[in-house]
């Protein structure tokens, strides 16, 4: 019997897809406005390529959130725990060692509830 995929998981993947988007055609786009919250952007493109790879996670929870069953989700929900939970780290480092702008305190927020909501499902699947 297929067990359908909890609505809390479905909302999840449905906010990941809208912040996701937000920010991956952002830094894909206009990698730029980031010097205007004091980030020093010299290398656009580096920019360009983690937005990228934010858009890919943002599909990725697309079709996550199109998909009928937990089994479909599974590989989806694991690698979404680890993108989110190494951003948050990638994150903090960088505010507590290497100084980035406190602004950035909002980015890892925002990747460490993914962590922890992705997690409390990957857990359940």
């Amino acid at each position: 019997m297929e067990q359908k995929i909890p609505g809390g998981l479905k909302t999840t993947f449905l906010i990941h897809i809208i912040v996701g988007a937000i920010f991956g055609v952002g830094m894909l786009l206009y990698p730029q406005v980031w010097s205007l919250v004091g980030v020093n952007v010299t290398e656009p493109a580096m920019y360009r390529l983690v937005g990228a790879a934010i858009l890919a996670f943002s599909a990725s929870s697309w079709w996550g959130y199109q998909a009928a069953n937990r089994e479909q989700v599974k590989i989806i929900v694991k690698a979404e725990v680890v993108w989110t939970t190494l951003a948050t780290l990638v994150f903090l480092w960088g505010l507590l060692f290497e100084g980035l702008p406190a602004i950035l305190w909002m980015n890892a927020v925002i990747m460490a509830a993914f962590a922890i909501a992705f997690g409390y499902y990957s857990s359940r699947l």
